[in-house]
C-alpha cells in the first residue's frame, strides 16, 4: 500500500522502532556508575535488561497477575540482572535513577522530521508497552507532539493482546481498516493486521547492536520502508 484514503490514523511502536533504547540505556548505564568505578560492558548491561523486557510481561499477559506499568517492570527487571554484574549492592537512589533511563532515550535521527511530515496529514499516537508518564516524558525529551498517547495504561495490557489495537482504534473512533500500526517487528505488525489494522515496518537493523535488528519483515505488510522518512515518503506518493 502506497497510500491510503481511508487511513487516518497512524499508531507507532516506541522501543526500537522511534526510540534507540540500547544506545540510551547502555549510555545512561555508564554516566551513573562508571564514577563510582563500576567497569562493565554497557551494551551488555543493557541487552542484559531489555532481555528479561517479554518475560516480565507475560505474566500480566497470562492472566495470572494484574495490569502494572511498565516503570514497575523495568525496576523488577533490574532488580533482577544486577547481580549478573556485580551490583547487587547498589543502593535504591542510583536504582530509581537508573530505571528513568527509559524515560530519557534519544530518537533515532530519521523520526522527527519524519513525524513532523506525517503528522500533517494523519493523527499520530504511540501504541507502546510503556506507560503514560514514560511516554510523556520520551515526547518532551524528543519533540514527539502527538494527538494522543495510546497502549498499555489504557488498555490495562501488554501487546500483542488484541485489546490494545483494538482501544487505539477505538480511541479515535476509527474503524481498524482506518488505522495503521508502524513498528519495526514483525510480531506486533502481525498483530495489529489481525486485528484489521494496516501495517507498516521500518527498517532498525542495529536495533539489539550493529546489524543486530530487522532488516525487513518476516510477515506480510502493506508498507516496508528502510526508516521514518521512506515511510513519509511512501505515504505520500
Amino acid at each position: 500500500m502506497a497510500k491510503s484514503p481511508t487511513v487516518k490514523a497512524l499508531f507507532f511502536d516506541m522501543f526500537g522502532t522511534l526510540v534507540d533504547f540500547r544506545s540510551g540505556v547502555a549510555r545512561a548505564a555508564e554516566q551513573l556508575l562508571a564514577p563510582r568505578g563500576v567497569v562493565l560492558d554497557w551494551g551488555a548491561f543493557a541487552d542484559a535488561w531489555r532481555g528479561e523486557y517479554q518475560a516480565g510481561m507475560e505474566q500480566i499477559r497470562a492472566g495470572h497477575e494484574a495490569y502494572v506499568r511498565l516503570d514497575v517492570i523495568h525496576r523488577r527487571n533490574l532488580d533482577r540482572i544486577l547481580p549478573r554484574f556485580g551490583l547487587a549492592g547498589l543502593d535504591e537512589a542510583t536504582r530509581a535513577e537508573l530505571n528513568l533511563a527509559w524515560h530519557r532515550l534519544d530518537a533515532w535521527p530519521d523520526v522527527p522530521p519524519a513525524l513532523a511530515r506525517l503528522r500533517t496529514r494523519f493523527w499520530l499516537a504511540p501504541l507502546s508497552n510503556g506507560n503514560i508518564a514514560l511516554q510523556a516524558d520520551l515526547a518532551r525529551h524528543n519533540d514527539f507532539r502527538w494527538d494522543a498517547i495510546l497502549g498499555a495504561d489504557l488498555s490495562r495490557d501488554y501487546k500483542p493482546k488484541p485489546r490494545l489495537y483494538r482501544d487505539a482504534a477505538e480511541a479515535f473512533g476509527l474503524a481498524p481498516h482506518d488505522c495503521m500500526m508502524v513498528a519495526c517487528h514483525s510480531s506486533d505488525l502481525a498483530a495489529a493486521a489481525a486485528l484489521g489494522l494496516k501495517t507498516a515496518h521500518v527498517a532498525r537493523p542495529d536495533e539489539h547492536g550493529p546489524g543486530k535488528g530487522e532488516r525487513a519483515p518476516n510477515v506480510p505488510v502493506d508498507v516496508a520502508a528502510a526508516d521514518l522518512i521512506a515511510l513519509a515518503d511512501a505515504l505520500e506518493s
